[in-house]
């Protein structure tokens, strides 16, 4: 199958097109989409051969990948991550949607995706309406890391520009859901899986903490 170019608008969001690519993610598509910081790779997090191809596609062995999930809100939470103490709950509350990755304490079903032995995983709801159309039609999280290319002068490039993405990645993916430029710069990084919290990766995103 040819790679598909979708256009869709941040504002108002198609709903015809968002289901076209829900069922590309259904079939164990993976796709190239827009978020609040860089476009990232993506597939439904349930399916294990597209997960795998994610990980073919980023070089690395599955089972050392750091993957984040991609959520529409926090209701997914307590399906992927240990009980969360009132203070991280309420800093994510105070942050999300926005442009943040919180390392979080894995349960038991996230090394069984990964066929890892995962202890924590990283949390995404970006300030995107696309990518959390997307997510809510699907019905789960998507498994999501960033595009990056190992030429450093191109980064940017090939982050930003959604025409470029599909010029270099139509081989590899089933679809590049075009949102327009995004950004260059990656969320921030912030653990929380120490019991307090700790910035790891200062991105875009500016931590309200109180």
């Amino acid at each position: 199958m040819s790679c598909l170019h979708i256009k869709l608008y941040n504002e108002n969001p198609n709903e015809r097109q968002v289901q076209q690519v829900v069922e590309i993610l259904r079939a164990g598509g993976v796709i190239i989409y827009p978020t609040d910081t860089v476009y990232g790779i993506g597939c439904d997090i349930f399916n294990k051969k597209a997960v795998e191809r994610v990980a073919r596609i980023k070089g690395i062995k599955l089972e050392k990948a750091n993957f984040s999930f991609i959520c529409y809100d926090l209701s997914h939470l307590s399906d992927f991550t240990k009980s969360v103490d009132n203070a991280t709950y309420k800093l994510m509350r105070r942050n999300l949607p926005g442009a943040f990755t919180f390392i979080l304490n894995a349960s038991n079903n996230v090394p069984k995706l990964f066929e890892s032995k995962k202890k924590t995983v990283g949390i995404r709801i970006p300030n995107n309406n696309i990518c959390r159309a997307i997510v809510k039609e699907l019905g789960n999280p998507i498994l999501t890391t960033s595009v990056h290319t190992d030429s450093d002068h191109a980064i940017e490039e090939y982050i930003t520009d959604p025409e470029l993405l599909l010029e270099t990645f139509a081989d590899l993916v089933d679809a590049v859901v075009d949102g327009g430029y995004g950004n260059n710069t990656a969320s921030t990084v912030v653990d929380c899986s120490q019991g307090d919290f700790e910035i790891i990766r200062q991105g875009i995103g500016e931590l309200i903490e109180n």
